[in-house]
């Protein structure tokens, strides 16, 4: 297992966590709603929103200060000289290495931010909520730095893929290139693809279907309800209504 051995010891063996995605592209959110995001701890959440802009990381306040609540940090990731854990190290995703054959990209300097082009920054606003009392600080800032290095090695690994999913694809091309990474993950990962059979009784005879051409995702800036961001709860010094350590410990045994 990954996690850290305090982790481990309230964790059981078999669980799942659920995860939703609301994908309009440059406003992504990716998040559990309203319903349990993990089997045995109903009072965790991760929450997380991006937005896509052309510039090197200078816009202040891009996401509205009315959605950041409470204490938050503010951290800027370098994609070519910020550290990532030795495991994941591969020297062909390094950007002071990489040189893409196709669009010239890199290798990416110091000060490359500021000169690179074109340019684009991701930003992100992370929200965790762990309400379990006697681990809530030590848990959400362990999430906050996995949190972290996933948006790194990501980050690091789209660019030194370039040259397989960028040069001049068209955009049905792109769409082809997502299906089959997508069947490529999940026959990595094992999952079968559901069959879902609904009985025509009571069904209505006439059916309507959308215009070829309608787009798949709303034509809206706001996220829909079902992915609403959790609602904060003021933390309590005593925290009569959070799990405990030995009620949770109870509940991973149960499991």
């Amino acid at each position: 297992s990954k996690l850290p051995s305090w982790a481990r010891a309230v964790t059981p063996r078999i669980f799942y966590i659920t995860e939703k995605a609301w994908n309009y592209y440059p406003y992504t959110i990716t998040a559990d709603g309203r319903s349990p995001q993990c089997s045995f701890l109903p009072k965790f959440s991760i929450y997380i929103e991006t937005k896509y802009e052309d510039n090197c990381g200078d816009s202040e306040n891009i996401f509205r200060s009315d959605k950041i609540l409470g204490d938050h940090e503010v951290s800027f990731l370098d994609i070519a000289f910020d550290e990532i854990p030795e495991r994941y190290y591969r020297s062909l995703e390094d950007p002071r290495f990489f040189s893409s054959a196709k669009t010239g990209r890199g290798p990416l300097r110091e000060g490359w931010r500021q000169h690179t082009k074109p340019i684009m920054c991701s930003y992100k606003l992370v929200s965790v909520k762990f309400e379990v009392w006697g681990l809530q600080t030590r848990v959400e800032q362990f999430v906050h730095k996995v949190i972290r290095d996933i948006l790194l090695i990501g980050h690091r690994q789209a660019f030194a893929w370039v040259d397989e999913w960028c040069a001049g694809m068209t955009m049905e091309e792109v769409r082809c290139y997502e299906r089959e990474t997508q069947e490529a993950t999940n026959e990595l990962i094992g999952l079968v693809a559901p069959t879902i059979s609904v009985s025509e009784v009571g069904q209505p005879t006439a059916s309507h279907s959308a215009p070829a051409s309608a787009p798949s995702t709303p034509l809206s800036d706001e996220a829909p309800d079902f992915l609403a961001p959790p609602k904060t709860r003021p933390r309590k010094k005593s925290a009569p209504e959070t799990l405990t350590l030995p009620a949770l410990r109870e509940r991973a045994g149960a499991e």
